[in-house]
């Protein structure tokens, strides 16, 4: 047994052991148990690929007030990481839930983080979570026995108390044990893990932690962010992408009483203490500007994204492929088109940002807190170590809030006026700057021999990104290639930047898949569950398949039937997903209506079941808009969608009947679930159109003009 003596040590002395360089995360704390952890083997982060850090990603420290706080550079945009993360942390350490405090992002307290993204939360960050708040209960229980001069093995604890199993009377709390003490460990990964069998909080429903903040309109946003002597900016924007700036005359803006005006390069900005003023001075400005002609916008972007493709790289490869295509007793080419697609998130990027000497404090909508502080520094000529960013709640990212140009346009206002700044665009600019999910084309050519069965599978996706291309069909000759990446603005090929949507790549890849699935499942009169279910060997998708024609009642019928029914598979961030939809087609005038939605995942263990429901549901719901109707309209770089009139997402009254099944797998390691079940709608709506009127539609979104137009040829 180890006495408490040689646990308490100098803290100075217990730090010396441990590598890191942010001393400074640990002088906030006070006294008290501090374990500090590694996420362990993640890939490097970013087109420059820069590497994890070596020293340590997130720390939890148990105060003397037997409080549990967990610094995690992870940030809380909705999908409920807040509460998740807190139910690992509770159950492992044995504290009561709401003992725990969550500080998150804020990049002077919490150590580095790459960024919230990719449902890598639960999956990447739980399990290391988890072994810290094991070896945390090892330390206290070590700790305990010590302190009541028993053997550890005769102790239990439960909410944050240890007691002797046969008396409860001889007892000591964590915060008994924490008092006076300055110990900090590196989390060994040792500390034994608690079973799924032994769990208390996690796998259990819990409503989520910032709940009430937000329904109560408490929740802070960055624009709700005020300071003494702010000025709010609004700053001159160009008409298009690719417009250079001819002229300028900011005299009439600076007519108006109160109002400053800022040029700096390509930053011209207006700044007044009310918004509203200084609307009124950017209207004042005139500007010229130089724009070329273009011929790309949203019907012509397919033949030019295909002629600007490279090579590809192969992504996925097995048997013949050629052997396949010369042995098929019937061949499907075809070619999908999928339209650019903006975030549309219910609060825009904003920013408040002050900026006093060489040091600047900034309040960002930002998934990603620490390569925005790394930005600022760049951009003001300041060490990062000046750079405290504190991110409030953020109101929706789907990707979109992983790029921080506010938040830089808010720091530079600041420094050169030399006050707070509160930089929140506006709808328009939002649409005009968002990173798009890129336009993208899949070519599939694929066969079936003399029995209905596939033979080969020749998939080519052309600016999607590699996520989701690769087939989990049993095909024994089959080929994929990725060409061109779905991020950022490769010189020549989108007028606008491109990034991370919401399983980005995923959505369009499982369209074409599952559409190109169906047509075959069609062409041998085949029943389209049947037909995957002949062609899966994989349990887990056989599994979520065959729960979902279950839930939904599904009676086999080769496609089209005339009921309107759809079916998609797909997998996402580690979880196999599989959707059933009934959908109603007006034939005069080609809408399609979804009327209800079977959704069933298989992600490992769940660890908040209400957290993961809201996240299917939230998921379906997004989905509708972008295989219905989302689509934005350019002309070059000239974005024509400013708002919602012209760009429309799901609607209540859009909403279908929303039926969520989610298989109990608690032995397996946990899996994403915040972007999962979107991936299969524009696959599964496009099915059961075809189902429906006979009509297959190769291009989304599946607008009514779209399906009447395939109707016509059908």
């Amino acid at each position: 047994m180890r006495q408490n003596s040689d646990l308490d040590l100098d803290f100075t002395d217990r730090l010396a052991d441990i590598q890191f360089s942010r001393r400074s995360f640990l002088k906030v704390t006070g006294g008290g148990i501090i374990i500090l952890f590694l996420l362990g083997d993640i890939p490097a982060w970013g087109q420059g690929r820069q590497p994890l850090p070596t020293d340590f990603n997130a720390f939890l420290h148990i105060a003397e007030d037997g409080r549990v706080s967990l610094y995690t550079g992870k940030i809380e945009m909705g999908q409920g990481v807040v509460t998740s993360l807190a139910q690992m942390l509770a159950d492992e350490l044995d504290v009561a839930l709401d003992s725990v405090d969550m500080v998150m992002g804020d990049t002077d307290l919490c150590p580095w983080d790459m960024g919230t993204f990719g449902s890598m939360s639960t999956r990447s960050f739980g399990p290391p979570l988890r072994a810290a708040a094991a070896e945390g209960r090892l330390v206290l229980m070590e700790m305990a026995a010590a302190k009541l001069g028993k053997p550890a093995d005769q102790l239990t604890v439960e909410g944050g108390v240890v007691y002797l199993k046969s008396d409860k009377s001889v007892k000591v709390s964590y915060a008994e044990l924490a008092k006076g003490q300055k110990i900090a460990r590196k989390a060994s990964g040792k500390a034994p893990l608690k079973t799924p069998d032994q769990f208390k909080i996690m796998g259990t429903p819990v409503t989520r932690r910032d709940a009430r903040e937000k329904v109560t309109g408490k929740a802070k946003y960055a624009a709700d962010i005020q300071l003494p002597g702010m000025l709010y900016a609004r700053i001159l924007r160009p008409p298009s992408h690719a417009s250079k700036r001819t002229s300028l005359d900011v005299s009439g803006a600076r007519q108006i009483a109160g109002v400053e005006v800022i040029e700096d390069g390509d930053l011209v900005a207006v700044l007044h203490k009310y918004p509203d003023v200084a609307e009124k001075a950017l209207t004042k400005i005139r500007a010229t500007y130089d724009t070329p002609a273009s011929d790309l916008n949203e019907k012509t972007i397919f033949d030019h994204l295909l002629k600007v493709a490279p090579q590809g790289n192969s992504v996925g490869r097995n048997g013949d492929i050629q052997k396949g295509k010369s042995e098929a007793a019937k061949t499907f080419e075809m070619t999908y088109l999928d339209g650019y697609r903006a975030h549309a998130p219910m609060e825009p990027h904003a920013a408040v940002a002050n900026v006093e000497g060489n040091k600047a404090r900034v309040w960002p909508s930002s998934q990603t807190p620490f390569p925005a502080k790394d930005e600022i520094a760049r951009t003001l000529g300041i060490p990062p170590a000046n750079v405290h960013i504190t991110p409030p709640f953020v109101g929706g990212g789907f990707g979109g809030k992983s790029v921080n140009q506010q938040a830089v346009e808010a720091a530079r206002l600041s420094k050169l006026c030399g006050k707070p700044v509160q930089v929140a665009w506006t709808r328009e600019e939002e649409f005009f700057y968002d990173a798009f999910r890129p336009a993208a084309v899949v070519k599939i050519n694929s066969g079936l021999d003399g029995e209905g069965r596939m033979l080969f599978w020749d998939y080519h996706v052309y600016w999607a990104g590699e996520r989701g291309a690769q087939h989990f069909y049993t095909i024994p000759n089959s080929s994929t290639f990725a060409h061109g990446s779905g991020w950022g603005t490769q010189p020549g090929t989108h007028p606008f930047a491109t990034g991370a949507w919401r399983a980005p790549g995923n959505n369009t890849n499982t369209f074409a898949r599952e559409s190109q699935i169906d047509i075959m499942a069609s062409a041998a009169g085949v029943d389209p569950v049947e037909f995957r279910l002949k062609h899966l060997s994989n349990a887990k998708m056989q599994r979520v398949l065959k729960t979902a024609a279950e839930k939904f009642g599904w009676t086999p019928a080769a496609a089209p039937s005339g009921r309107g029914f759809g079916v998609a598979c797909g997998t996402d961030a580690g979880t196999s997903v599989a959707a059933i939809a009934e959908v109603e087609v007006n034939k005069a005038t080609g809408k399609a209506t979804v009327k209800r939605v079977v959704c069933v995942q298989d992600m490992g263990l769940v660890i908040n079941p209400q957290g993961a429901t809201i996240q299917m549901e939230g998921c379906i719901t997004m989905g509708l808009g972008y295989a219905l109707a989302e689509d934005i309209h350019f002309m070059g770089g000239a974005v024509l969608d400013v708002n919602f009139g012209t760009y429309q997402i799901p609607r209540f009254s859009w909403l279908p009947k929303i039926e969520t099944v989610i298989i109990d797998a608690r032995n397996d390691a946990p899996q994403g679930g915040g972007e999962p079940a979107i991936i299969t709608m524009g696959g599964v709506i496009a099915n059961a159109i075809f189902d429906a009127v006979g009509a297959r539609v190769m291009q989304m979104p599946l607008t009514a003009d779209r399906v009447k137009e395939a109707m016509k040829k059908a």
